[in-house]
């Protein structure tokens, strides 16, 4: 990928690979209301929803980046999202502190490959994807045709996985299905389109293992510790984080679920060694989306 005009990762302290911007002009939100009101609940926050430009101006106030995106889950939760394109043209404004990402609804078929494509020519630098949400399995190969295109885009994708807030406590779960979410279904993504680069968005609880395991074999395949205080990472993705992964983990706070303000306090109680701290708050961000 090549830079992004206007944003230097110099003079900032941290790049946050994981804010939802869940907003746009017209009021829409990216989930229905109920979703997005038990979802607050469930984490505790108090934090509001924020634009694109009241994000940038939350980041740019920290002196740091932020990836920004929403999630289109449009045929499962019968809601289409908040604006793809705002988010681009708020981040163009804001290029100093924001990069944006898209979103499209896998269960759309060729119209999603069509719209990832559209939202490339736009000037997105990756997609968000949330099988649970979504109601997707990764590893189904009626996708393959859409990883496939963003393969050839040269874009990196960031799959949610593991348990979610999403729906958490609500009767069924809101209907959704965790075991969408196993980060093993990512291992099959990833041999397929071995030129994809994929990033596990969470500590995938309880599959904490199988993530270590396919972020060990797949060296397209990183790891992003978004939506988890640091004082529950198991011993294990702490080790990883410390050592023998340390090249291919990625700070992500998950705002507004989680402020980086918290994300970050906590981490910093883990008393990583210096280079391992800055490779995950900032260096690896910098490799992986191409930003020297």
């Amino acid at each position: 990928m090549s830079k992004i005009p206007g944003f230097d990762p110099a003079p900032l302290t941290a790049i946050d690979m994981h804010v939802h911007v869940s907003i746009d002009s017209t009021g829409r939100t990216a989930s229905p209301p109920a979703l997005t009101e038990a979802l607050a609940k469930y984490f505790k926050s108090d934090e509001k929803p924020r634009d694109v430009d009241a994000t940038a101006a939350y980041y740019r106030e920290r002196q740091m980046g932020a990836v920004v995106f929403t999630v289109d889950a449009t045929t499962n939760l019968d809601h289409a999202p908040n604006s793809v394109d705002e988010i681009v043209e708020g981040a163009a404004r804001n290029a100093d502190v924001l990069i944006p990402f898209g979103s499209v609804d896998p269960l759309q078929g060729e119209a999603a490959v069509d719209e990832a494509r559209r939202q490339a020519e736009i000037g997105v630098r990756g997609f968000k994807f949330h099988p649970t949400v979504q109601a997707f399995d990764p590893s189904d190969p009626a996708y393959t045709p859409l990883f496939a295109a963003i393969e050839e885009l040269g874009l990196p994708i960031i799959v949610h996985t593991g348990q979610t807030g999403a729906g958490a406590q609500l009767p069924g779960g809101f209907g959704f299905r965790l075991g969408l979410s196993n980060p093993m279904l990512l291992d099959d993504v990833a041999a397929r389109h071995p030129e994809l680069q994929i990033v596990m968005a969470h500590p995938s609880v309880p599959w904490q293992d199988e993530q270590l395991s396919v972020a060990t074999h797949k060296g397209n395949v990183w790891i992003e510790l978004s939506g988890w205080s640091a004082k529950y990472f198991a011993p294990s993705l702490v080790r990883a984080a410390r050592t023998y992964l340390n090249a291919k983990t990625l700070f992500g706070s998950d705002l507004p679920a989680l402020t980086p303000d918290r994300w970050l306090k906590d981490f910093d109680a883990l008393e990583l060694p210096d280079a391992a701290r800055q490779a995950i708050v900032k260096d690896n961000a910098v490799r992986l989306l191409g930003l020297n």
